[in-house]
């Protein structure tokens, strides 16, 4: 029983660094209580244990996925859990090394099963274990090298060095040496801070809203409702114009029509825009010869469409079946028609001749990508939309399937290491919220609100002046995930040197 409450306590405090609480400092000691249940256990017990705890934070952590799917859920859940299980036997054959070798070995490991659950079977990187740190300035600064794999890292190596310092295991060397990495990170995430305090001072400038209509989900395709819908924009954008914008971001799927079938509808969007004289970002399902694509639809200040990209990264039970011609079944999970996936990455682009503000004009054209939905998550797609030429990124959503909880907040905080990790500002408009914008160092401005603090399930408008980042790039967005690479490295060296002593 002892052993067992041990697992589900580290379970519920890492899964607290997750919620909307902001106890991100749960997250430095979740795992001790772990390493705690898992001591001295033989193989047997050491996966079951580690099962116990997977099974536990996920389903805490993913508990408002149960509002889409619950057989999904479920089968979601005993997949992740596959990851503290295989971390459980990394930390069982870890007691076997060197106390040294063990410090750094684990971190490794985790950050490596991170990475490979981000991708493997078209990748689930939700709740990153360096995401419960998106507000812990100073600490994720270091993700513009490392990327969030880099945050992660950290955070398991204060883990183990507490833990191996609370054990008696080592002393006071290890936590020295765990000491000197994180303020050697910390002074890094300062310097940035420091350095890079006022991103708008001398630069390029662009005024761009953000809206949040808050259309609740069962309405969002009822014919009846398109009215309402429309209304609620129209006003909302209305609203947003009067600072001036350059740029007004609807959010995901926000028109209640088909892009290229239901024209009634668009030609509404389009003598809005035409109106108000600016530049429209809206979120539309295209169709096209039978097919649907997540899409994001650029209408200039004329009323006219200019540019259309359809999200690459699609949400699997979400928006397509993986597998389904093997196994039929699958479509009882989530029985919906599939969406096609984007072919290309879409920059769009913002002329100078387009805006009449000219006290915000800027000189070269204000490129920008769009990640739609929880393609934030994936870090590849940022960076190429930055090295394409993007010169900052927008994210629109739609969270509303999930109702109140931490689903936003889990979600929000990948917008924020993307910015980070390119060092460019990324404006983002969610149906229900979070809208809002995140600055090169992370910071978080302009979220929409109501009268008494609430940000989810509230409709409004934001508007702030962000900077155009320059060409130069960082050393994440040129050489991407060496960092999970280098972790891979470092454990098969590790494992090598044991044997070798061994023998």
């Amino acid at each position: 029983m002892k052993v067992v409450a041990l697992s589900i306590f580290a379970a519920v405090l890492l899964s607290l660094s997750f919620s909307s609480f902001n106890l991100w400092l749960f997250a430095w000691c979740g795992f001790i209580p772990l390493f705690m249940a898992l001591e001295n256990k033989p193989l047997r017990q050491v996966l079951v244990i580690a099962l116990i705890c997977g099974v536990t934070f996920w389903s805490l952590t993913v508990y408002w996925l149960i509002h889409v799917t619950l057989l999904g859920q479920v089968i979601l859940i005993l997949y992740l859990s596959v990851y503290f299980i295989l971390f459980g036997c990394a930390v069982y054959f870890s007691r076997f090394l060197s106390v040294g070798s063990r410090l750094f070995f684990l971190p490794a490991s985790w950050v490596f099963l991170e990475y490979l659950r981000s991708y493997l079977f078209t990748g689930f990187p939700w709740a990153l274990i360096g995401f419960s740190q998106y507000r812990n300035l100073p600490v994720i600064q270091i993700a513009d090298i490392t990327g969030a794999w880099g945050v992660c890292f950290l955070v398991i190596l204060v883990n183990t060095a507490l833990y191996l310092f609370l054990r008696r295991n080592g002393g006071k060397k290890i936590l020295l040496i765990s000491v000197l990495v994180l303020t050697l990170s910390l002074s890094y995430g300062v310097a940035k801070l420091n350095y890079q305090s006022d991103w708008c001072n001398g630069k390029e400038q662009l005024r761009v809203s953000v809206v949040q209509g808050n259309i609740p989900q069962d309405l969002k395709w009822d014919k009846r409702a398109v009215a309402f819908i429309q209304n609620r924009y129209r006003d909302l954008t209305v609203d947003a114009a009067l600072g001036k914008p350059e740029l007004i971001i609807w959010p995901e799927a926000s028109v209640p029509g088909l892009w290229g079938r239901d024209d009634a509808e668009f030609m509404q969007v389009f003598s809005l825009a035409s109106q108000l004289n600016t530049n429209l970002l809206v979120g539309t399902v295209a169709y096209s010869n039978q097919n649907y694509s997540n899409s994001a639809l650029l209408i200039n200040g004329s009323g006219i469409p200019i540019a259309n990209y359809s999200k690459l990264h699609l949400v699997p039970f979400g928006e397509y079946i993986p597998l389904k011609n093997i196994f039929p079944f699958l479509e009882t999970i989530a029985p919906i028609g599939d969406i096609q996936p984007g072919k290309e990455y879409t920059i769009f682009k913002l002329h100078p001749a387009l805006s009449e503000r000219p006290v915000r004009a800027f000189a070269q054209p204000a490129n920008f990508g769009v990640l739609i939905c929880f393609e934030d998550l994936f870090p590849e797609l940022s960076r190429e939309f930055v090295k394409r030429g993007a010169r900052f990124l927008v994210n629109i959503t739609n969270d509303a399937w999930y109702k109140e909880g931490s689903a936003p907040y889990q979600h929000f905080a990948a917008s924020v290491f993307r910015s980070v990790e390119n060092r460019v500002y990324l404006a983002r408009a969610a149906n229900t919220g979070i809208s809002g914008f995140i600055d090169p160092c992370g910071r978080i401005s302009g979220v929409i609100r109501n009268t008494a603090g609430k940000e989810i399930f509230v409709e409004g408008c934001s508007s702030r002046n962000i900077c155009l980042a320059l060409a130069k790039r960082t050393i994440y967005n040129r050489y991407g995930d060496f960092f999970p690479v280098f972790c891979l490295l470092l454990d098969v060296c590790v494992i090598i040197c044991f044997l070798r002593n061994k023998k």
